[in-house]
């Protein structure tokens, strides 16, 4: 699907700084009011019904008389602040370039995707129905049956946070503007070869194919920005550049602005009480806080402590099962100030695994990369740290209809007979499945196995260390974490790899040190998240696995991946002409992935665990069924009770 991170929802779970790095030139302000002129007649089919939700699955359950959400409170009281933890720093309030660590609300993930709390976008994703959106700044979205356009019609009611109308320049100046700023945008967009105000109040979105049902969808993701604000100058008169870091707070049109901050420190949001869009449907009965207040402290330890002693986070959701099975004994949650809640969690569950950076040489044989998965004892790991709550995760896209199971279907072998002979032989006649460790007779299997076929790919044991058999350079992995809490799953697995000779160490280094070196790849092996996997897999998935962004600093491509037979793949999800089309070609990547090993599979669970302190409202029916909406919540004060009616991208399950 698009990049669905849920913007605003995904900025207050996880207030996480995204990687700094280098700005590229946007477009110049000539160019986008060029670009913003009504274009000439043009040939192309006719568009079809204007429409205020779009969706890649099904119609959305909401109709014409959509009013609210069902699981929301329309009449949930406003006022009171959140309080929330964020990692690390922030150095800047531009989300939207490679350079300096934007401040958590700006935007909801790495590359400024998602408006945060400040911006609007187009349309707005649906916090309970995964690939659909419904209208926000655009009122209505209309395409041809070939898909080869998609034309907005502006809500006449959309304003800036000044007051100022937003116009289809604005919209044409985004598009344009972002798309020079950061390589994941200029991906993520590259197949809208331009926007054009094509009628007072509209907006049309030219591609450069037909047949993308998915392209219509990313353009309602655009994030939409002040023309006017951006091209203007600040209070002392200096021009102000999109391309550059910026801590002057931005004008926005969403429903919180900065109201002040202490630069890598703090920042405090205040609500818009006169916000354009809080009649909206997705916005009644939401963002109900008056003020959202995230503290900046160093590791996941210092995180903790800070929700054990209240004031600084209000509700967490816990990721460590020693954590959950025994940490809970603190006064608060004995004298039930903390409530812990478990919900289920029917997302698509990404792949967590020991990410390998193929990008070395040493780990380009697939013989390789089999025998360290052939090396992880997750039976052991579970029992012994995890408290049997977790699950072996065993897909990219894990507790869904598009995870590989068995052999390929008819459908997927369509597509994957054509890569016969540069995709390994075992995808068309065995069905994928880790190793276990069942007992000591397992583990002995499993790393003679293991051993074997480092052997085959060149590397011998001489005494008690696993050396290259031409040049005897011991085969050596730096495993690399940012918390002390990372030691927690990485020491287990590099002692099981010293059991093959391999030389495996590990280190941790600072949040911001962390987050550069993963931008710039610089690793060896990470144990990572892939979030943003979603039920609709489309354009960005050129973003995680393609030969492209293998070598572009900032993608989501952690583990280097460079393989014609998965580019192909890839295509064939992003031009899959139906829903059945796009499951077979999601499964048919995935097994070839699993089956290439470029990563070391972890664990998941498919439950949210969730501790909230007492002053803040749940409604009921998101208690029982959810979604996990946080903005959905409200302040009523120590020891409300959840309240009538009634989630968001869980952390890496430990």
């Amino acid at each position: 699907m698009t990049l669905r991170r849920r913007a605003a929802l995904l900025a207050l779970l996880v207030a996480a700084a995204p990687p700094p790095g280098r700005a590229q030139e946007s477009g110049s302000p000539a160019a986008a009011a060029q670009a913003s002129a009504p274009s000439p007649a043009e040939t192309r089919p006719a568009n079809g019904p204007f429409q205020t939700s779009t969706s890649l699955i099904a119609p959305s359950k909401y109709g014409a008389d959509f009013r609210h959400y069902d699981h929301v409170n329309p009449q949930a009281p406003k006022g009171g602040t959140l309080n929330r933890v964020a990692l690390g720093s922030f150095d800047s309030f531009n989300p939207f370039i490679l350079r300096g660590l934007p401040a958590a609300g700006t935007s909801s993930g790495t590359g400024g995707f998602g408006g945060g709390v400040l911006y609007d976008t187009l349309m707005e994703q649906s916090v309970d129905e995964p690939g659909t959106s419904h209208a926000m700044i655009a009122s209505a979205l209309a395409h041809p049956a070939d898909y080869s356009s998609a034309t907005v019609r502006l809500d006449p009611a959309a304003r800036w946070h000044d007051g100022t109308p937003i116009t289809a320049g604005d919209v044409v100046w985004s598009f344009e503007t972002l798309k020079g700023l950061h390589p994941r945008w200029a991906d993520y967009y590259k197949n809208i070869v331009s926007a054009t105000t094509s009628a007072p109040g509209e907006v049309t979105f030219r591609f450069d194919q037909a047949g993308n049902r998915e392209l219509p969808n990313i353009v309602g993701d655009l994030v939409v920005l002040p023309r006017h604000w951006w091209t203007g100058q600040d209070a002392q008169g200096r021009q102000r550049d999109i391309t550059q870091p910026l801590l002057e707070p931005p004008l926005g049109s969403g429903p919180y602005r900065i109201k002040e901050w202490r630069t890598g420190q703090s920042i405090t949001w205040e609500r818009v009480a006169n916000a354009w869009a809080a009649g909206k449907p997705t916005r009644v009965g939401r963002y109900n806080y008056d003020q959202l207040h995230y503290t900046y402290l160093r590791d996941q330890n210092a995180t903790w402590e800070a929700f054990k002693k209240g004031g600084l986070d209000d509700f967490r959701l816990e990721n460590n099962s020693q954590r959950w099975s025994q940490g809970y004994d603190f006064p608060a949650a004995r004298d039930g100030a903390v409530r812990r809640l478990t919900l289920p969690n029917t997302n698509v569950q990404p792949m967590q695994a020991y990410v390998l950076n193929n990008r070395l040489p040493k780990f380009a044989d697939r013989r390789v990369r089999e025998a360290l998965t052939l090396a992880f004892n997750f039976e052991e790991m579970n029992r012994t740290l995890f408290f049997g709550l977790n699950e072996r995760i065993s897909s990219h896209w894990y507790n869904s209809e598009l995870a590989a199971t068995g052999l390929p279907s008819p459908a997927e072998l369509a597509l994957l007979e054509p890569l016969r002979g540069k995709i390994p032989d075992a995808v068309f006649t065995t069905a994928f499945k880790l190793p276990t460790y069942a007992d000591a007779g397992a583990t002995r299997d499993n790393l003679r196995a293991a051993l074997a076929l480092l052997n085959e790919a060149g590397f011998e044991l001489r005494g008690t260390a696993l050396v290259d058999a031409r040049t005897g350079e011991p085969f050596t992995i730096e495993m690399l974490g940012s918390d002390p809490s990372d030691n927690r799953v990485l020491e287990p697995y590099a002692r099981q790899l010293q059991r093959l000779g391999i030389r495996a160490s590990v280190r941790l280094v600072d949040t911001n040190q962390f987050t550069e070196r993963m931008r710039n790849f610089d690793f060896e092996v990470v144990g990572k998240r892939y979030d943003s996997l979603s039920h609709s897999p489309g354009n960005e998935q050129r973003d995680f696995w393609s030969s492209a962004a293998a070598d572009t600093p900032g993608s989501h491509n952690y583990a280097g991946i460079k393989d014609e037979a998965v580019d192909r793949l890839i295509e064939a999800i992003v031009y899959a002409k139906d829903r059945d089309g796009l499951v077979a070609a999601t499964r048919a990547l995935d097994r070839v992935m699993l089956w290439n090993a470029y990563v070391v599979p972890q664990w998941t669970r498919t439950q949210y665990w969730l501790a909230v302190w007492d002053k803040l409202a749940i409604p009921l029916r998101e208690e029982k069924n959810g979604p996990l909406d946080p903005f959905a919540w409200w302040v009523a004060g120590p020891g409300s009770a959840p309240a009538q009616a009634g989630t968001a991208a869980p952390e890496a399950a430990r």
